[in-house]
Formats: C-alpha cells, structure tokens, sequence
C-alpha cells in the first residue's frame, strides 16, 4: 500500500448526504469548505500527529483565509476523494491545497486552498511545534507541481 509520502497528498472518502443538498440534490457550496476541513484533519492524523494532540500542546490553526473553485457538481449519494496537499509552510503560516473529486469517476468537481496562522490559546501567533512543522516540510516536499495535480485529480469538469 502507497504510503502517505508516497502519494504526496492525504486523501479520504466521504458521502454526501441527503441534508447536504438542496431541492434538486445537488450539494450546497459552502459544504465543500466542510470538507475541506475533514480533509485537513484526516492530513495530520495520517501524518501521525491529530489535531487533537496540537490543541492539547496549546497551538491552534485557524482558517485566515479560504478559496474554492468549482467545476462540477457533487449530488447526493456521490461518494466523494478529498485529497489534501501541503502547499506552503512559513513560520506560522500554513498553506493547504485541496481537490474534491467524484469517486465513480474521478471527475474533478471543486479544487481550494485554505491559510491557517497558528495561534496560542490566547489568540496571539505562536510557533508550530516541531514535530507538525517536520511532518509538514516533509510533505511540502512531495507536493506535486500544479500540472502534475491536474493528473492526480482526472479531468476539469464542464
């Protein structure tokens, strides 16, 4: 099995559900931004170190900034790949690369970025801990260039 270095980028599954959805079945916008998140979080347990253990070190990750481009549109009961890729690390500064494809096919239905700070409990930036800032540099490294993640991701949807 491919491990996580490997590929480059994290990657899980997820299942859009009925409340995710309008009238017509197709997923609301600003759910892709969710699963954003679940791609985040799934990234760092992947990489060994959870979300919940940088908390309980007192370092938080906010989303600062968040774009999403969309291609194509999920429906429901679409089973979902979120592939997360380190796209930046400076200093505090984390930047994420997300692309959110339809399983059945691998269509590329919504690509983004999010910019997280990290922060102290008391909101002030602060350092990333060592161990996270190591498991980041290390897949910054193997983040694939932009047209390399054009064929990871399948083809642009219409």
């Amino acid at each position: 099995m491919e491990t996580l270095l490997e590929r480059g980028f994290g990657e899980t599954r997820v299942r859009v559900r009925y409340a995710e959805t309008d009238q017509m079945g197709v997923v609301y916008h600003a759910n892709y931004l969710i699963w954003f998140e679940v791609g985040r979080v799934e990234l760092m347990r992947e990489m060994g170190v959870p979300y919940r253990m940088l908390e309980e070190e007192g370092a938080l990750i906010p989303v600062v900034e968040v774009t999403a481009r969309y291609m194509a549109s999920a429906r429901y009961d679409d089973v979902l790949i979120v592939r997360t890729f380190v796209a930046g690390l400076r200093g505090s500064i984390i930047r994420l690369r997300y692309m959110i494809l339809r399983a059945e096919d691998e269509l590329l239905l919504c690509e983004g970025e999010s910019v997280h700070l990290v922060v102290g409990r008391d909101m002030k930036m602060r350092a990333i801990p060592e161990k996270y800032a190591e498991g980041l540099a290390a897949m910054l490294h193997k983040t694939k260039s932009p047209r390399e993640l054009k064929r990871v991701g399948g083809e642009r949807g219409e």
